[in-house]
């Protein structure tokens, strides 16, 4: 090995933890089944009912995004899964689960709901919803 490559695949190696963590993990996108494989595995699921038009959803997502940046927890412990309410706003789940409209989370944990914000943006709040969530994980 020269010396250039041992330097560049040590530098690699040195960075990809802070880049792995920086990016973050994207939040999986809602589709039949989705929901009941990852509540069957045993994971906390937090739902995101959102419209790409929102204002609202656009704020608790600007916050969402702030808390898993502060804290990467929350991104390895939770299972994010954002609900497109143009696809699913009339959707046996949302009646199912009595969703009242977009920009609403919900925190699930095998058959139970552990909370739930309807058009709240607060950090403090969302962040508590989170915390729920990052709890429920730990006590898996």
């Amino acid at each position: 090995m020269n010396r250039r490559h041992f330097i560049t695949t040590a530098s690699a190696i040195a960075l990809a933890p802070t880049g792995l963590l920086a990016a973050g993990t994207a939040p999986l996108d809602y589709e039949p089944g989705v929901l009941d494989r990852h509540l069957g595995a045993g994971e906390v699921v937090f739902l995101d009912f959102k419209a790409s038009w929102c204002t609202t959803c656009a704020a608790q997502e600007r916050v969402l995004d702030k808390l898993k940046a502060e804290n990467p927890s929350y991104e390895e412990y939770i299972t994010f899964i954002n609900v497109d309410w143009d696809t699913y706003g009339r959707s046996q789940l949302v009646s199912r689960m009595r969703i009242p409209r977009r920009s609403t989370l919900v925190v699930l944990k095998g058959d139970d709901e552990l909370g739930r914000l309807v058009a709240d943006t607060r950090e403090a709040k969302i962040r508590e919803l989170m915390d729920i969530a990052l709890r429920a994980s730990m006590d898996a």
